[in-house]
């Protein structure tokens, strides 16, 4: 998924973690946080701190990945023909 802003990002972790079943309670205790600072997050990104996002990453069993603009998301599996 190509993220290239902070709301995109909190949008796609929401979708994450409903699509897991989980309430922000929920992974908020996972993190040792308050239920108020994963809304925080998911409703107003820009100010949330590098800590708090790689917590909820982690929450989530999420990683992020980089790349360069432009470039094609990495391929799945083998990409050899035989």
């Amino acid at each position: 998924m190509k993220i290239t802003s902070a709301s995109m990002l909190a949008h796609a972790m929401r979708d994450e973690r409903k699509k897991r079943k989980l309430n922000q309670s929920h992974v908020a205790e996972s993190m040792g946080m308050k239920q108020s600072t994963v809304s925080d997050f998911e409703n107003h990104p820009e100010g949330t701190r590098l800590e708090t996002l790689f917590k909820l990453l982690a929450a989530l069993d999420l990683e992020l990945h980089l790349a360069e603009r432009g470039s094609q998301q990495p391929s799945q599996g083998w990409s050899k023909e035989w």
